[in-house]
């Protein structure tokens, strides 16, 4: 870790919990290698807190990462999601301050997820949810879920968005060489944000608040493609679609992962950089690789100054109201 202490005053938007029963969960269906990884990393809150303030985080937004809580029983996936909510709601009442959290919901279980929506926003206060880029082959711009949508755009709710391995097969040989976050993540990222934008969510929905993990993704590169080809194939009383290019500006982008040099360069110049946040991926990205990412970022000339510390923090207060206002009680160091 870096040897000169940094203030504890960043907001980590990508940061992932597995609790001792979600860990069980998956092992019992299946997923002791989530999405062809080795294993499913180790996971405590104390061990959160201790990477936390190495990176200088003074609050972290869990979620639960892929492959989600539907392992393919509708009121299992609801249990689950309950239980899961429940416990990110332990985790901000027992630690002020560090840690926000992202609802499961039950999916591709609407009802059951309009339902989660309701308790875990309205009672829990969870801070917004998480979607994956497909829920068991239902990918984001679906029009199955539409009624989640509403119910999400009418609590002008945050959407983190979260990769998954794709709904269709690939080649054995191709998942055995790489494990589904090495590329496939990034594609699929790509495939379901470019379709729920030509699916007119975003402008159907407009108080949605999407972030999308990874700098986007290929979306940077692949904006100028999309936008020439989308028009080409629909019927002429369907109308233009809307403009992924206007897209890039209205949603939110995380940097977890690798986006310095090149990635961090092109999504600058498609997005508001005020749309910009801090992530780091703890814990399937380990402290060590973390470490490496953040300083990355902190030595990028693509981030001086003011967008340097909107990235790190600022944009993630403008996205979150009750993290503005546990903020303003702190100093600007973000100190209590």
């Amino acid at each position: 870790m870096s040897e000169t202490p940094r203030p504890i005053e960043r907001i980590d938007t990508h940061a992932h919990f597995l609790p001792d029963f979600y860990r069980e969960a998956l092992i019992e269906a299946g997923h002791q290698n989530p999405d062809g990884m080795p294993a499913i990393p180790s996971w405590s809150e104390t061990d959160a807190l201790a990477t936390m303030d190495a990176l200088g985080v003074r609050t972290a937004v869990l979620s639960i990462s892929s492959p989600g809580v539907h392992f393919g029983d509708d009121a299992s996936a609801r249990a689950l999601s309950r239980r899961v909510n429940e416990e990110g709601a332990r985790l901000k009442q027992s630690y002020p301050n560090r840690f926000g959290h992202f609802a499961s919901l039950p999916l591709p279980d609407v009802a059951g997820a309009v339902a989660e929506v309701e308790y875990a926003i309205d009672k829990l206060g969870a801070d917004g949810v998480a979607l994956y880029s497909n829920q068991r082959g239902l990918y984001l711009g679906d029009p199955a879920l539409r009624p989640l949508y509403a119910a999400l755009d009418a609590r002008k709710s945050v959407v983190f968005v979260h990769p998954t391995s794709p709904a269709c097969n690939c080649s054995a040989r191709l998942k055995s060489v790489f494990p589904q976050p090495t590329l496939e993540f990034m594609f699929e990222t790509t495939r379901s944000i470019t379709d729920m934008v030509i699916a007119g969510i975003l402008r159907d929905f407009p108080n949605l608040r999407v972030i999308v993990p990874h700098a986007g993704a290929a979306l940077a590169v692949l904006t100028p493609r999309i936008e020439m080809m989308s028009p080409l194939f629909r019927c002429e009383d369907e109308g233009p679609p809307p403009s992924m290019r206007d897209a890039m500006k209205q949603l939110h982008f995380d940097l977890a992962g690798a986006p310095v040099p090149n990635l961090l360069r092109e999504i600058l110049d498609l997005a508001d950089p005020q749309r910009l946040l801090y992530g780091s991926d703890y814990p399937f990205t380990p402290s060590a690789g973390c470490e490496r990412l953040m300083s990355a970022l902190e030595a990028s000339p693509l981030l001086t100054g003011d967008l340097r510390r909107d990235v790190f923090r600022d944009n993630a207060l403008r996205l979150s109201p009750r993290l503005a206002l546990e903020y303003s009680s702190l100093d600007g160091d973000g100190q209590a």
